[in-house]
């Protein structure tokens, strides 16, 4: 720290209690200077030598033996006038960042200018400013603190500007020219760990080595020393994030764990939104997760609107780099939800605006050129949100308050992205069908219709095959499906369909009006464990039947067609079960949806158990093959 020390003469100054100071002299003191409730007795002489607003006092009183002024409303009170004082008599006394600005303002509130005689108090604290206080980074930041006490002299005098200036062209510096200590306790960057030739490691200076010491600030001043900063365009956008972030888990309680608690509102809602304020312009110079954890303590402090909005759209500009704990936002109190489903929804809606504005921008160009340009948006981008966004359902579903309205909302959203699996959209699925075991028929067949059947993955096939949850229609679904899928695999044709399951699959209606009243309410009913099992055996044999079969070279030797017997035997198993003899007087429906894959459920419980049956008949194709 820098310091300066003025005067030569020892400290003569005594206390007497608390609220007398005096000078030792053998010199009777003839005037009172009242600061509060601390009295000074002193002599007139060196004191009006260097105070103009002290000669004026003492020359307006009319006691001529022993003059008594008041100056309560001195900045820095009795202390900041000892400093004056003792420069007055000559003694000696030290400054520095701490008393320095305390200091000037008393200075020059007793006016002690050049005129009133050279070389006088005010001339040398500039000088100690310009020449040391403000070349210091550390010196200049508390000097900058210790301004806000002593507004608002310190602010006319412009040494808040002066302190923010030099705070920020410091920030500002080539990193290669920064040679004063600063703190740093953050893990630095794999570049910024150099070594010389000898091997030695070296310091290297971080690009973001000023953000933990402006961490110190007050939001105030924080926010004017960032405004410098960013006005001067030379830190680039992910610098200026990253001391945002460090300040905002400096002084946000809970922060990082997503604020859900905060005692002082009105305090906590200044600082996000000054940092909302003070995002810089660039995308994805913050992280999405910073940007996520930012809005929850937003609602979580109550802060306006325009803050809220801005978070959520530059959070749909990034909205890939999420992950599902960022986007679980608790609901305000009061609320029935335990998330506020609302605030993603708003999210994924400014996510897909983003192609939007694009192919808007930039229509009329393209069309001028006579083609036209996709939107910004990548297809990977979209997948990866909609695999963020199913994980996320699967979360959100064992809220039993969660209404079915917000989980079809959020997924028909979505339901554009084209998707190679939707095994994460049947994870959500099962997780809600498992919370939710009182929703209607309707409601059941509603949800189930958001996937499609024909993406799910072997395991998830499995999974539903089992799954007592599910309706009929969607067991026998994924059934015929996985049957498929093994015909194609063995190289052999896909078996007939009957013309009542080709509809159940197709989506559309059969033209029979035989059906009785309740066929429709069976299929859309669950299926009970008897059926699954069934269903499961016949399966399982018809794996072992296209197994067997072996290569397509097979076909023929000395055998009726083997696709004709497999065919007969799926034709036999929908005539001779109870379950799919409903099926043939059915006019049914079904639609194909859009989902995302991983499922927490997959390949567990029952599920291994077909797993087992269906390894003999994969082991002896291979055998054949």
């Amino acid at each position: 720290m820098k310091f300066m020390k003025l005067g030569s003469k020892p400290d003569s100054f005594q206390n007497e209690g608390d609220n007398v100071r005096y000078v030792s002299s053998e010199l009777v003191t003839d005037i009172t200077v009242s600061v509060g409730s601390v009295k000074f007795y002193l002599h007139k002489f060196p004191l009006l030598s260097k105070s103009a607003l002290l000669q004026k006092l003492v020359a307006a009183t009319n006691n001529d033996d022993r003059d008594e002024v008041n100056i309560s409303d001195i900045p820095g009170g009795p202390a900041s006038f000892e400093i004056c004082a003792k420069f007055c008599y000559g003694m000696t006394v030290t400054l520095n960042a701490y008393n320095v600005v305390a200091a000037r303002c008393a200075a020059e509130y007793l006016e002690m200018y050049e005129t009133v005689e050279k070389g006088n108090l005010i001339y040398k604290i500039e000088v100690f400013l310009s020449s040391s206080i403000f070349r210091s980074w550390k010196d200049s930041i508390i000097v900058l603190q210790t301004t806000k006490s002593l507004l608002p002299h310190s602010e006319e005098l412009k040494l808040v500007n002066q302190s923010i200036e030099s705070i920020a062209v410091k920030a500002c510096v080539d990193i290669s020219k920064v040679d004063w200590s600063y703190s740093y306790n953050r893990k630095k960057l794999a570049e910024e760990n150099g070594m010389d030739s000898n091997g030695v490691r070296t310091r290297v200076v971080p690009k973001d080595w000023w953000v933990e010491d402006l961490c110190e600030l007050e939001i105030e001043l924080y926010s004017r020393v960032m405004m410098n900063i960013k006005m001067k365009e030379i830190l680039p956008g992910e610098t200026i994030g990253e001391a945002l972030k460090a300040y905002a888990y400096r002084r946000l309680p809970g922060f990082s764990k997503g604020m859900s608690k905060c005692g002082d509102a009105p305090k906590y809602r200044l600082v996000v939104d000054t940092i909302v304020r003070l995002l810089p312009g660039e995308s994805c110079s913050v992280s999405c997760s910073f940007l996520l954890k930012l809005l929850k303590a937003a609602i979580c402090v109550d802060s306006g609107e325009m803050a809220k909005r801005d978070l959520t759209r530059k959070i749909g500009q990034q909205l890939e780099e999420a992950n599902v704990n960022d986007l679980l936002i608790r609901a305000p109190e009061g609320e029935s939800m335990m998330y506020d489903v609302g605030t993603v929804i708003a999210v994924v809606e400014e996510f897909l605006s983003r192609e939007n504005l694009e192919i808007e921008s930039l229509e009329e160009e393209h069309e001028l050129r006579g083609m036209r340009r996709p939107g910004i948006l990548s297809d990977a981008s979209k997948l990866m949100v909609a695999k963020l966004i199913d994980a996320y359902l699967a979360e959100i579903s064992k809220d039993r308050n969660l209404p079915l309205s917000k989980f079809v909302e959020l997924t028909e959203m979505l339901s554009s992205v084209p998707r190679p699996s939707h095994d994460g959209l049947y994870r959500a699925i099962d997780m809600y069908l498992k919370e939710h075991p009182a929703i209607t028929k309707n409601e059941r067949k509603r949800i189930c219709k958001l996937m499609d059947c024909k993406k799910l993955s072997v395991d998830a096939c499995m999974h539903a095959v089992q799954n007592e949850r599910l309706p009929l229609r969607v067991v026998v679904q994924v059934l015929f499906f996985e049957q498929v899928r093994v015909a194609a695999s063995s190289g052999s044709s896909t078996p007939d369909l009957p013309k009542s399951l080709r509809e159940l699959n197709n989506g559309s209606h059969g033209s029979s009006r035989s059906a009785t009243a309740n066929t429709e309410d069976d299929w859309d009913a669950v299926a009970t464990a008897e059926e699954l099992k069934a269903l499961k055996t016949e399966l399982a044999s018809l794996r072992l039947s296209i197994g067997a079969r072996g290569g397509p070279e097979r076909i023929g030797e000395g055998k009726p067609s083997v696709d004709k017997a497999a065919i007969t035997k799926m034709k036999g198993l929908l005539r001779s079960k109870k379950v799919f003899m409903k099926m043939f007087s059915s006019k049914s429906q079904s639609e194909n949806n859009s989902g995302s894959d991983s499922s927490e459920s997959l390949g567990s419980g029952n599920g291994n158990v077909d797993e087992a049956k269906s390894t003999p008949s994969r082991n002896r194709r291979r055998s054949v093959s």
